[in-house]
């Protein structure tokens, strides 16, 4: 089968699914290595950049996605009903940030970073298909464990939570923090 047929396919399965497709199903129902696959979806990303088109392929973790361009959100998001938007919450977006650096992180981690208790916030975050279980965790009472789902990547804009901004070291945290304390102190003594 020739590459142009192969996108071809590849972009039809896309847009009836409507949602993400693993490459590795890509490559099962294309009967070609995993590899293969990576290369043709990675020109199919390029080309759908450079041909300017309301759509574009993002990379969900080892999952693709045909989606609208970010660009045009504000003009197609006109067509659908506003009742049903959700905004997330301060302390929704909290547990979120905090999910995301830390995969696998318990409720009880969560609470003691949070210092306030986190169950609604954490329902509401599975609910939203934001964070999902990781499974239970080796430790005293086998908690469970949680992470962010390709949803939060879709939404959030990332392929990876590789693509996160870096988080400042703590010994950069405790200089800023101390800068801070002498500029207050200079300014309390003029």
């Amino acid at each position: 089968m020739d590459e142009q047929k192969m996108k071809s396919i590849i972009e039809s399965m896309l847009f009836a699914k409507g949602e993400e497709v693993e490459l590795e199903d890509i490559a099962k129902v294309l009967e070609i290595p995993n590899e293969e696959v990576e290369k043709i979806v990675d020109i199919m990303i390029k080309e759908y950049k450079s041909l300017d088109r309301g759509i574009e392929i993002i990379r969900l973790r080892d999952s693709i996605q045909l989606c609208t361009k970010k660009e045009n959100y504000d003009y197609v998001e006109n067509l659908f009903d506003k009742r049903n938007k959700t905004n997330l919450s301060g302390a929704a977006l909290e547990v979120l940030a905090i999910v995301s650096y830390n995969p696998k992180i318990t409720r009880a981690e969560i609470e003691a970073i949070r210092g306030v208790s986190s169950d609604t916030t954490l329902y509401r975050l599975l609910e939203y298909n934001l964070i999902e279980e990781a499974g239970k965790i080796d430790a005293p009472g086998k908690p469970i464990g949680y992470r962010t789902t390709n949803e939060f990547l879709r939404i959030f804009g990332y392929s990876s939570l590789d693509e996160l901004p870096r988080m400042p070291s703590m010994a950069n945290v405790m200089e800023n923090q101390l800068k801070i304390e002498l500029d207050v102190q200079e300014v309390a003594e003029e």
